[in-house]
């Protein structure tokens, strides 16, 4: 499903989400509108615990922050035994000040400044995924103890856009997985005040086949045993990070959690029994594939502009502000008519959206009933990287997101207000 697990057709024709009618939230919380499903939330949770626990290995579930994080979903997380990596100081921050526990919070970053690592070191956060040699040296002339884990680049393909893939050779993350790895890691060993934990690697996101994920693991667990060889230590724990794809569209194809989950357990297991090495705690970060398909975006229609022979633009009151992605890679996205979710398609429209830039387009093409000013209309599959990635502009105040569960509506993140936008002028 693109849409929330809840989502209804009601007797009136408009799309309800968790038991309440999108006309309504609309009309409570106003437009630009994120909205956020708990039950899918939820059921996504707990689909990768199942997994796991079914999977007969040890392990760690870890949340990507960066899909969308604020302090109540940092305490739903919490609620549902899940760790949480965060990539930066305003990430860590939320997640201290919503009462996350330190040991459970993943730090990462390819740059991470002084401040950010000073703010993690004080406050007592279990683990740093160091990404380069700079960041090793500065964590080892720490007095404070620390674990942490060496991001490593296995040089695999995703196969998804090169804006997300992060595993290959030319990648500003990590280490090479080659020879100079030996000195690192024999620096974080003899750092009295660091515990060298494990890897980590991350190949990509929105990734739809697992064989990009089993080459990863193939060559971390051989790169693992080189390793034992060379220097008597082995890898405790391995994180193989996130990327797991989400349906953005009906035709979207991507494989289940429990699938997911079954194939990078048995490879682990297989390369283990390989290279007669002890099978690791196995660490992964999910992120889009939890919250993606749990949320989605309303918007009020408002000029509808035909150019006979070329195009009909209809114009919402957001866009890239609220909704990055499609100019950022192109992203593609599904839409209905929130009041007329029993109507047909009839036509072929643009969404633009209300910002001062050409390019200020949600979604291409894209058939809907007939639209009107006024009308409600619903991105579906917006909860991951929408509001994470919201910004202010043209001073434009960024939406509300609302959480609704079993007919109740909670505001998670209020909307702003002009007031909000020049807070910080001076």
């Amino acid at each position: 499903m693109v849409l929330p697990v809840t989502s209804r057709v009601n007797s009136k024709g408009h799309l309800q989400i968790g038991g309440i009618d999108s006309l309504e939230l609309a009309r409570r919380y106003k437009t630009p509108l994120f909205i956020i499903d708990k039950e899918t939330v939820v059921a996504n949770l707990s689909a990768y615990q199942k997994a796991f626990k079914k999977s007969g290995l040890d392990y760690e579930l870890i949340y990507a922050g960066k899909a969308f994080l604020c302090k109540s979903f940092c305490r739903l997380l919490k609620a549902h035994d899940f760790s949480l990596d965060v990539s930066s100081g305003g990430e860590l921050y939320t997640a201290l000040k919503a009462g996350f526990s330190p040991a459970k919070i993943f730090m990462h970053g390819n740059n991470k400044t002084p401040d950010e690592l000073d703010l993690a070191l004080k406050s007592k956060i279990g683990n740093i995924v160091v990404d380069n040699p700079f960041e090793l040296r500065a964590l080892s002339n720490s007095s404070r103890k620390v674990s942490v884990f060496l991001r490593l680049t296995p040089g695999v393909s995703a196969h998804t856009h090169k804006y997300i893939e992060t595993g290959t050779e030319d990648s500003k993350f990590g280490f090479s997985m080659d020879k100079s790895v030996v000195d690192y890691i024999g620096q974080a060993l003899e750092a009295k005040n660091l515990h060298l934990k494990g890897f980590h690697v991350h190949i990509g996101s929105q990734i739809f086949s697992v064989k990009s994920f089993v080459k990863a693991i193939t060559k971390l667990v051989k790169f693992s045993a080189f390793i034992y060889k060379k220097t008597g230590w082995q890898p405790e724990e391995l994180n193989l990070g996130g990327g797991l794809g989400i349906k953005y569209s009906a035709k979207d194809n991507p494989v289940g959690i429990d699938f997911y989950v079954k194939t990078l357990a048995a490879e682990v297991k297989k390369q283990a029994r390989i290279h007669k090495m002890k099978v690791p705690k196995v660490l992964v970060e999910p992120g889009r594939s939890v919250i993606g398909n749990a949320g989605v975006s309303l918007y009020t229609v408002g000029v509808v502009k035909e150019i006979p022979g070329i195009r009909t633009y209809v114009s919402v009151d957001g866009g890239m502000s609220d909704n990055l992605r499609p100019m950022l890679y192109g992203a593609r996205y599904e839409a209905l008519i929130a009041n007329k979710a029993n109507k047909k398609n009839r036509r072929r429209v643009t969404i633009a959206g209300k910002h001062c830039e050409s390019g200020d387009v949600l979604i291409e093409n894209i058939a809907l009933p007939s639209v009107e000013e006024k009308d409600i209309l619903c991105v579906a599959a917006t909860g991951a990287y929408g509001y994470a990635m919201a910004n202010n502009y043209n001073r434009q105040p960024r939406p509300a997101v609302v959480m609704v569960d079993n007919g109740k509506a909670s505001v998670l993140i209020r909307r702003e207000t002009y007031e909000d936008v020049i807070r910080l002028d001076r």
